[in-house]
């Protein structure tokens, strides 16, 4: 890479530090390799993560894990129905002080950690998931008309239950469409649930990781990542992905008007990119190439997108979907000069 850019050995020095955090991580999350990646692009990217799977599978251990080798401060909500907003915010208790008088101070809560796991976020009521929204986006709390500005990095990793219906309220398209991934957690093979009994049947190891990167650190390497040149090819690559989406649209794909009510948002075209440049300085590259633009999709697009209600009848996934949509995507880009 040096040879072929000024810039490149900071980017290969990106590409290794990059390499070593997935690296220490499969040392504990075994078998999840494609998982670990796919995690660590997003929160480079300055992204939240929809992480979706069954109990047990590790999820929370990951989320521990990622922010020790990363060197940032942690924080775990578990969702409940009866849990408030001001559970996760903080609020403003009155705090008694005989020579000044009392006053209100604020308190802050659990979501001014710099990576925040939300343990089964639709267990959480719409008001709490509005207040967690407010955070997601505009990365600030707003508490009796005050504004108070989250840490940076500030990373949301939420967990759900694909199976567990009952006591639950569905995230709202609004607030899917704030992560930048949803990642779908698998059960791990045999060889990995072999290895899992020698890594951590009597002790966490998550806790025994050491920091590889801080928080300046991390945000010199995103900063390097988003430096990463993405040549007009690309770009329009990635807009024509995006629009293939949208059924009623005129570059809409086969598979958009046949499967989806709806497609994906213009933030959806930004988190193709801002993931697609991460990828590309883990892949060793100072340049997004289309490779990267389709590793990516699948994370970015499939919360995305709304299934027609008879393709959701006939068990036809988002997932499903999306190869449709890259098989039509890979064929217009060979045709293109």
């Amino acid at each position: 890479m040096s040879g072929d850019d000024p810039s490149g050995t900071r980017f290969d020095q990106a590409a290794a530090a990059l390499a070593a955090v997935q690296a220490a991580l499969a040392r504990v999350i075994v078998g999840q390799d494609a998982l670990i990646a796919e995690l660590l692009i997003a929160v480079v990217a300055g992204g939240h993560v929809l992480l979706e799977g069954l109990p047990g599978l590790g999820k929370t251990h990951l989320a521990k894990g990622l922010a020790a080798v990363l060197g940032l401060e942690w924080a775990r909500v578990q969702c409940t129905p009866d849990l408030m907003p001001a559970d996760l915010t903080g609020a403003e208790i009155l705090v008694a002080n005989r020579a000044a008088g009392d006053a209100l101070e604020f308190r802050r809560g659990p979501i001014f950690a710099q990576l925040v796991l939300i343990d089964e976020i639709n267990r959480s009521t719409p008001r709490t998931q509005a207040a967690l929204l407010e955070a997601m986006q505009e990365r600030q709390v707003t508490s009796g008309g005050n504004r108070y500005v989250l840490p940076e990095p500030f990373c949301v990793i939420a967990t759900q239950n694909p199976i567990e219906l009952e006591g639950t309220y569905p995230l709202p398209e609004a607030q899917l469409d704030r992560f930048l991934f949803k990642l779908r957690v698998s059960y791990p093979e045999a060889s990995a649930l072999h290895a899992l009994l020698d890594i951590s049947l009597d002790r966490e190891p998550a806790d025994e990781l050491d920091a590889l990167l801080d928080q300046p650190r991390l945000l010199a390497l995103a900063a390097t990542c988003r430096e990463a040149l993405v040549a007009e090819r690309c770009r329009a690559a990635a807009v024509d992905l995006v629009l293939a989406t949208q059924p009623g649209g005129v570059h809409a794909a086969a598979a958009a008007r046949t499967h989806l009510r709806y497609g994906a948002s213009p933030r959806a075209l930004q988190a193709l990119v801002r993931a697609a440049r991460v990828r590309a300085v883990l892949a060793g590259r100072a340049h997004v190439d289309l490779a990267d633009l389709e590793s990516v999709a699948a994370p970015v697009l499939r919360h995305r997108l709304l299934l027609a209600l008879d393709s959701e009848l006939n068990g036809i996934t988002t997932d499903e979907v999306i190869v449709e949509l890259l098989g039509e995507w890979r064929h217009r880009q060979r045709q293109r000069p």
